[in-house]
């Protein structure tokens, strides 16, 4: 199934996201947690950019999502980066994914080399430029990243969103953003995005925090900002892991809930892999997606 058909829909959804394990991880427990996944019967399962390729004992992003939709039932959201990649490789990665029936394409330029290699000669400089090569392929439902926030390397918020506008153009079918956690901060952005002309399908992309260690890196990321009441549950909570964990899934399910109630149908938790967190939030919400 096409994402876009199931966003087009009144009816709520709410999807998870899974990595591919990293180099030197275990690599027996990924068909697990797909397993565990979707046994949560999300609307859907993403699946980011592999750590290490296809020299990471064969573990791809290709292989999880073939995990996912083939193996599992559950459709599949394969994402694609371009930042280090040439066009014949993007091509390779389109066939394999057609060939797996993979049908939705989350195209992302992909984080910065630190060495400073960017783009690649024979590459693309922006993820607009990744979606008209899909678009050209043909064959796939695609959709890309926004930040309610505004970009990192964008000077301002209307300057990231005029930015929105080339990825509409180059074929971007929906959008999943960021994650924030100030639901206002996504209602007002909503409103600009509106306002500018974008109406596209846009996913509300949550991250429960579960340990304190997250929150650094989830701010030099991100750039999101943390409102006063979360920044007080982590400060009381720091000490003890159980209870920021607690707290932290409270508070995400909080955010769904509101989200829903506001008319925002559609929710992509952020899960860390770890199913035991998206199913305690999917067990507080039982009543709510009926």
């Amino acid at each position: 199934m096409k994402l876009t058909e199931l966003l087009q829909s009144n009816r709520p959804t709410v999807s998870c996201e899974l990595f591919p394990p990293k180099p030197g991880t275990a690599l027996l427990d990924a068909p697990s947690v797909v397993r565990r996944m979707a046994a949560l019967h999300p609307a859907y399962m993403s699946v980011t950019c592999s750590a290490g390729g296809s020299g990471n004992g064969g573990v791809t992003t290709a292989d999880m999502a073939n995990e996912v939709q083939n193996i599992n039932g559950i459709t599949a959201l394969a994402h694609l980066t371009c930042v280090a990649a040439t066009r014949d490789e993007v091509r390779a990665s389109l066939e394999d994914l057609k060939k797996l029936g993979i049908e939705n394409i989350l195209a992302l330029r992909g984080d910065l080399p630190r060495d400073g290699a960017f783009p690649h000669p024979d590459g693309y400089h922006h993820a607009s430029e990744l979606m008209e090569e899909i678009r050209t392929f043909g064959g796939f439902c695609i959709g890309g990243a926004c930040y309610p926030e505004g970009h990192p390397e964008s000077a301002t918020l209307y300057e990231d969103i005029e930015n929105l506008k080339y990825k509409v153009d180059a074929g971007c079918e929906f959008l999943t953003t960021q994650m924030f956690f100030d639901n206002n901060e996504l209602y007002s952005y909503l409103y600009k995005l509106r306002r500018s002309g974008i109406d596209i399908p846009v996913i509300a992309g949550i991250m429960p925090v579960t340990n304190a260690s997250q929150i650094k890196r989830i701010m030099s990321l991100s750039g999101s900002q943390l409102p006063a009441r979360f920044r007080a549950i982590i400060d009381r909570f720091a000490g003890n892991p159980a209870a920021v964990k607690q707290a932290g899934i409270a508070y995400a399910t909080e955010q769904i809930i509101d989200l829903l109630a506001n008319g925002v149908d559609h929710v992509h938790i952020y899960t860390m892999n770890k199913p035991e967190i998206a199913g305690s939030i999917m067990a507080n919400l039982s009543e709510i997606l009926q």
